[in-house]
């Protein structure tokens, strides 16, 4: 009790000594509030009445979207935060619109639209990761990422050994493999193996054998991509398996034919 009361005491004092300030006693009478005559609950039910007196439908508006935008800083995936910033946009626009405030509204009302672009992309991103594990490797899911780029013939796009910073998916067109000598068509990936080696170094070069285009991403995008939905990853994962494994199917027939034709050689030789 006696702790209690020397804590009042001193609370008391500090009050009594911020209303001699003139500064402060200037703010309190601002305020509404008396300097000689100040407590704790004059300052509590004056700030409940300006509080109160304050609630309107355009502010309640405006403190649901502020609590959103809040979220989208403390949420880690990129498809809640899509959410929340689209309810926040929505709301910050209704904001905007009550309080005839045109650039306020105009600003998060286009907001909504983008971020609800930006969702829909991410969705179709986390139902195609999902279909990878049914075996399903399209890369049609990944071209709203990408940008166009036209070769024509006899042009180089990269070499081995170069540094590595995209991938390529083919739309048009004829490519082909140099060190192999494998044609690559429309609709195949290349330069992925790039982007796992840990030195980002070319593990082949690829020619154009004929004019065509072809869809670009910097490993970096490929990166955020992942970041924004780890799922990406094994989706990634399946599409460059499939690969390696096609590549080393592809080197086994190479051998066990070359095989057959030292045998056969060996076969026709002098005996």
């Amino acid at each position: 009790m006696t702790f209690s009361a020397d804590m009042s005491t001193t609370l008391n004092r500090i009050l009594d000594t911020a209303a001699d300030n003139l500064r402060v006693a200037k703010i309190l009478v601002q305020l509404g509030l008396d300097p000689n005559n100040i407590t704790y609950d004059a300052i509590f039910n004056r700030l409940l009445e300006i509080f109160l007196a304050n609630i309107t439908l355009a502010n309640m508006f405006a403190l649901i979207g502020a609590i959103f935008f809040v979220a989208t800083l403390l949420t880690q995936t990129m498809v809640p935060l899509r959410v929340a910033n689209m309810i926040g946009c929505a709301f910050f626009a209704g904001f905007g619109a009550l309080t005839g405030t045109v650039t306020t509204f105009l600003l998060y009302l286009l907001m909504v639209p983008i971020n609800a672009f930006r969702l829909r992309q991410m969705l179709v991103l986390v139902k195609k990761a999902r279909s990878a594990t049914q075996g399903d490797t399209s890369m049609e899911w990944l071209k709203p990422f990408m940008t166009e780029r036209k070769y024509r013939k006899g042009d180089v796009l990269f070499r081995k050994d170069d540094t590595a910073n995209e991938m390529f998916l083919t739309l048009t067109g004829k490519f082909l493999v140099t060190e192999i000598k494998v044609e690559l068509p429309p609709g195949r990936l290349m330069g992925e193996l790039g982007f796992l080696s840990p030195d980002n170094k070319r593990t082949a070069t690829v020619e154009c054998l004929e004019d065509g285009h072809v869809l670009t991403i910097t490993y970096e995008k490929l990166l955020e991509i992942y970041f924004q939905n780890p799922q990406f990853g094994y989706y990634f994962l399946v599409l460059t398996s499939q690969r390696l494994l096609e590549n080393i199917a592809r080197l086994e027939g190479i051998i066990a034919q070359s095989k057959v034709t030292q045998q056969a050689a060996a076969a026709s030789g002098p005996k």
